[in-house]
């Protein structure tokens, strides 16, 4: 009868069907709430375990939210345009393996290039003809004021839409200017800062070298990544550049945008026959010109911020390394403080993977609120950082999942050492431990 009674009791839930649920969803919440006890009974180790992991995960999503902006921002500035454009020049821009001699024997991209792209090419829709000092850079004078050394360059009438440039003040000089070789200049902000701080520069007219200019209008500032340098720049009709400051090493480019009802592909499949034919390249031979799109500037620069990102997130990534070794020695302290109640539960039937499942909850839950915390402390950090240098703001959702499962993998990595030591302690051994 006793023995009837005794079944009879672990059946229906005595203390030891307490302590051990038979429904694995009540082993789980079991073990939450014993974790939850054992934060609130050792509040300091505790908080200082969360505190640790919560700066490594705040570190790592901090470092990538802002390498994110970082990306964006540097191909906003770089790129410029806000429409996609290819980018036609005698060599590749991008590098790679050229003979320069070969590229300097190549004939000059025309004035009458660019003007036959878009008389013939149906998928353009603006075309920008381009002359790129090969020379240095000139310094700007007006009166007592002069400018650093900056870029000079020559180009028409299309470049400030190609790059998506807002005026501050005045215009873009006209196709009448530029047909006629007329001495005009459009300032970047930078040098219209610099020349004219106190006065209106529209009208006014600056010296370059021998040659004096009537600036027609100013550019807004591009509030660019490298500061002031990416607003010291000054344009002129290309016509006038080739008339006045023309180099030997100078090179020409063509920009042009498609239709946006054509595709990049297109507009370069089309610019490319039509500049073989007037370039007179013969079937099978190879194009004695690049054409880059925008989109290749892009993906380049995707990948180097990429790579850049990864690694400062594994040098960030090593705060949380340190965080888990701290997760551990805790975790072994907890083991020990605790061996008599591990006896008690492997007396009263708990199993080896009980007693490491209990562990190992213990610890993750600990590391994964430090990496709730520390999420939601990265995301304001770069908030902050993003306002006060002015990136984009820019969360990859993706990283944020990554960051709480890294977080709570972390405790379970760290704390599978001391969770197998509990169980494999000896129930007899345990059960005397003082």
């Amino acid at each position: 009868m006793a023995k009837s009674t005794g079944g009879t009791s672990r059946k229906n839930g005595t203390s030891s069907g307490e302590a051990l649920p038979r429904y694995g969803t009540e082993v789980w919440l079991e073990n939450f709430k014993q974790a939850a006890g054992v934060i609130k009974t050792h509040k300091m180790r505790s908080s200082l375990l969360i505190v640790g992991v919560a700066i490594g995960v705040m570190t790592v999503l901090g470092m990538v939210t802002v390498m994110s902006g970082l990306g964006k921002r540097v191909q906003e500035d770089i790129i410029s345009a806000n429409r996609p454009y290819f980018y036609v020049s005698r060599y590749d821009p991008m590098g790679g393996e050229q003979d320069r001699r070969d590229i300097f024997r190549r004939k000059k991209l025309t004035e009458q290039d660019a003007k036959a792209i878009a008389r013939y090419c149906i998928s353009v829709e603006r075309v920008d003809y381009q002359v790129e000092p090969g020379e240095g850079m000139r310094v700007l004078r007006y009166q007592g004021e002069r400018t650093n050394l900056m870029q000079v360059i020559g180009a028409s009438t299309n470049f400030a839409f190609m790059y998506s440039l807002h005026m501050d003040e005045g215009r873009v000089f006209t196709e009448f200017e530029e047909t006629h070789n007329r001495r005009v200049i459009v300032l970047g902000y930078g040098p219209a800062k610099d020349l004219f701080p106190n006065q209106d520069p529209i009208g006014k007219w600056i010296k370059i070298e021998n040659h004096e200019y009537e600036v027609v209008g100013t550019m807004e500032s591009r509030k660019h990544i490298f500061g002031s340098i990416g607003d010291n720049f000054a344009v002129v009709p290309y016509t006038t550049y080739m008339k006045d400051l023309s180099g030997r090493w100078d090179d020409y480019s063509i920009v042009a945008t498609v239709k946006p009802e054509n595709t990049l592909e297109e507009g370069v499949e089309e610019v490319t026959a039509l500049l073989r034919t007037r370039r007179k390249v013969g079937p099978g031979e190879e194009n004695d010109f690049y054409v880059t799109t925008s989109e290749t500037f892009r993906e380049l620069l995707s990948n180097i911020t990429r790579y850049i990102g990864l690694v400062l997130v594994v040098i960030s990534s090593i705060g949380l390394m340190v965080g888990g070794i701290g997760v551990m020695n805790i975790m072994l302290v907890s083991v020990s403080e605790r061996t008599r109640e591990v006896g008690i539960r492997m007396a009263m039937g708990a199993k080896r993977k009980d007693i490491l499942q209990q562990f190992l909850i213990e610890a993750s839950t600990l590391t994964g609120i430090g990496g709730v915390i520390g999420i939601i402390l990265g995301l304001l950090a770069a908030r902050g950082i993003a306002n006060l240098i002015r990136f984009p703001y820019s969360v990859p959702f993706i990283w944020v999942l990554v960051a709480f499962v890294f977080s709570a993998s972390v405790g379970i990595i760290f704390g599978l050492y001391p969770a197998n030591r509990a169980a494999k302690m000896n129930p007899i051994t345990a059960l005397r431990y003082e």
